[in-house]
């Protein structure tokens, strides 16, 4: 899926998005700042671990390293370890695991070998996007991490682990993938408003500035609504949040010079509001 999504970006100039990668790693982006300004720890300062080495985290680890977290900062784990440069099994099949390979070589700035036992201690937050739950993560490795830890357990349709389990094992905030725990991270949050902006103003492609602006939007609408631990990210039935991130989304596109049809901010706003309230009207939803 990388490498078909790398090759459309660069030979078409329509937008392609592949969701589970671009969707889940701009939900995650927006949780992660949340997160941080709820606990009051800088994002430069922060030691992260991606739990799992699929698309989510891959595409989680580029648009945080885009976002300008430093890769040293970040351990990454797949099912055989700890990702480092002496990872032989990866080393032999850097062409057709080219992701994975770079995280080798760039992330783990500490050096660190061996089991997820090994990449929780000090740890700030931690991302899980692994398999079902819920004994995958185990309280012991959460324990170990530094004060005040963000925990995003986001396997569908159980979590790694219980949110309960993490908050025992001293995690202070916990989001899932699951629409009956708080602090659900769902693609839907932001690719609805994203395809808006993007159609809207025509955009050639969907960047990572444009994901980024999509994040940053999310968390302002989750400001507005009152940031908290239980309340990273606003809700998902919240309409005119599509509204703002589809204007976000076009004014970076404006901005990158991607726009073959530019609205100001003010104008993709007003545009969107109004095409989702006439859709909803012709589907007789109400508020």
């Amino acid at each position: 899926c990388f490498e078909v999504l790398d090759r459309a970006r660069s030979r078409v100039r329509i937008p392609v998005w592949h969701d589970d990668q671009q969707g889940t790693a701009t939900v995650l982006l927006a949780g992660l700042i949340a997160a941080l300004e709820v606990v009051g720890k800088p994002l430069d300062r922060v030691k992260l671990v991606l739990f799992g080495a699929g698309a989510a985290n891959v595409a989680a680890y580029r648009l945080l390293t885009a976002f300008g977290v430093d890769a040293r900062a970040i351990v990454v784990c797949d099912s055989a370890g700890i990702l480092h440069p002496g990872r032989g099994d990866i080393e032999a099949n850097q062409e057709r695991f080219a992701d994975k390979w770079r995280i080798c070589r760039e992330s783990n700035g500490d050096g660190r070998r061996g089991g997820p036992e090994n990449a929780f201690c000090d740890a700030d937050v931690a991302v899980a996007f692994s398999r079902s739950g819920p004994d995958v993560l185990r309280p012991e490795w959460l324990a170990t991490m530094a004060r005040d830890a963000v925990l995003f357990t986001c396997a569908n349709p159980t979590p790694e682990i219980w949110p309960e389990a993490a908050r025992a094992a001293g995690v202070r905030i916990v989001a899932t993938g699951r629409s009956d725990f708080a602090n659900q991270v769902n693609n839907a949050l932001v690719f609805p408003g994203m395809f808006r902006g993007v159609l809207d103003v025509r955009a050639r492609t969907i960047s990572d500035t444009m994901a980024i602006a999509a994040a940053k939007e999310l968390v302002a609408a989750a400001r507005d609504n009152g940031l908290g631990a239980e309340r990273l990210l606003p809700p998902i039935d919240d309409w005119r949040v599509a509204a703002r991130i589809a204007a976000a989304c076009a004014a970076a596109a404006v901005a990158e010079g991607l726009a073959a049809a530019p609205l100001t901010r003010e104008e993709a706003h007003r545009a969107a509001l109004a095409k989702i309230a006439e859709a909803r009207a012709a589907a007789q939803i109400a508020d």
